[in-house]
């Protein structure tokens, strides 16, 4: 269990944690566009006594809260962006214990929950606390709220920060996702769009002529027709398509987009030369064709397994003393991505109950937010 400070915090912080998530929640955030998220959380921060907070140039709101000479740095982060494109404020409704808005399971409770742990932290610092908040013989600690975690964000903001402190980060931990399930394997990915030109006409005078709807069909039946690894996981999908001019115009283009999946690395790989196999069946075919790689998520790396256990055991233990289960573990596809692929120990931990991940009927059970500081204090400050 908590110490009864940090439990007191919980407690004493609680309406205001769902008034921050009902705050965030509402701002927009598209990947590649969280300026609004990004200078909120700077200046609450700011506000609640955090001192060095910055923006970086990858839209990540850094606090580096805890410097240390020689004992590495443990990063914390929870990603602000969200799945849907719009640019004005998100719907956001209650209905007793549950409040429904676009992303706000993903990310924004979690986010909430990071930024809570990041006030006690500032107050303890400046009431001259640390030692006995978080002990001089841990590592520094810094905690991020990061951009680009969703889709074509393609992690940017999680690269900036391993690009700048990856020596020294010794474990890793992102806030994303249920209370249920923790994530310690990475799933790699590859994303492209994939665009196929004709010379198009008039549906009736030039009809004969090649559509580019038509023949981006014949490559996505050619990819659809690959086999699967047995081993391990491994997935691949045609997400969108888009293309022609009017119900009477002989397509001159089109275009998808197209992912492949998997835990292993050499799965990876597979797909990979099958993917470039059709590409080139196409070409062969005469089909005028074009790819454009939109996304890429490394598989996991090379990583100490006594380290990646220890730091797993403290996330199944955190989960355990606050919600007495024991969550599952497995794959997926987070901000761990890119420190698992350097080597460093990491854990994706949730902070939140709901359903509806990525649909416009996502909601949390409010209640649940409570439990989700709990975790991330457990994390951050109980060794």
């Amino acid at each position: 269990m908590l110490n009864e400070s940090m439990e007191q915090f919980i407690r004493e912080h609680k309406e205001e944690a769902f008034e921050l998530l009902r705050t965030i929640g509402r701002i927009p955030a598209p990947s590649n566009h969280e300026e609004k998220r990004a200078a909120f959380c700077c200046q609450w921060l700011k506000e609640q006594g955090a001192e060095g907070v910055i923006i970086d140039e990858a839209l990540n709101v850094v606090y580096p809260a805890v410097t240390r000479e020689t004992a590495g740095l443990e990063v914390y982060m929870a990603h602000m962006d969200v799945v849907f494109p719009d640019k004005e404020d998100l719907p956001l409704t209650e209905n007793g214990d549950f409040i429904f808005c676009p992303g706000i399971g993903d990310d924004t409770a979690c986010l909430v929950c990071l930024l809570m742990a990041a006030k006690y932290l500032a107050r303890a610092i400046k009431e001259d606390r640390l030692e006995e908040v978080y002990p001089s013989y841990l590592p520094g600690l810094l905690l991020v709220c990061n951009s680009g975690e969703e889709g074509l964000g393609n992690l940017k903001g999680v690269r900036k920060i391993c690009e700048k402190y990856g020596n020294q980060i010794s474990a890793f931990c992102t806030f994303d996702s249920q209370l249920d399930k923790l994530v310690d394997q990475a799933v790699g990915s590859e994303r492209f769009r994939i665009t196929v030109r004709t010379q198009g006409g008039h549906s009736f005078n030039d009809f004969g002529r090649d559509n580019a709807i038509e023949k981006l069909a014949e490559v996505i039946s050619l990819l659809y027709r690959i086999p699967v690894p047995e081993n391990g996981r491994t997935t691949f999908n045609v997400g969108q398509i888009q293309g022609g001019t009017s119900v009477n115009t002989i397509a001159q283009e089109a275009h998808m987009l197209y992912e492949f999946r998997s835990d292993r690395k050499e799965n990876l790989d597979y797909m990979h030369k099958q993917f470039d196999a059709v590409i080139e069946e196409a070409r062969a075919a005469g089909i005028e064709i074009q790819t454009e790689l939109l996304g890429l998520r490394p598989c996991s790396g090379k990583i100490d397994p006594g380290r990646q256990a220890e730091l797993l055991g403290r996330a199944v233990a955190a989960v355990e003393a606050v919600t007495g289960m024991r969550p599952r573990t497995g794959s997926g596809s987070t901000d761990c991505n890119i420190p698992m692929s350097l080597g460093i120990p990491s854990v994706c931990a949730g902070c939140y109950r709901g359903g509806g991940a990525h649909t416009r009927d996502e909601f949390i059970e409010a209640s649940s937010l409570t439990d989700g500081c709990r975790v991330v204090f457990h994390m951050m400050f109980q060794r």
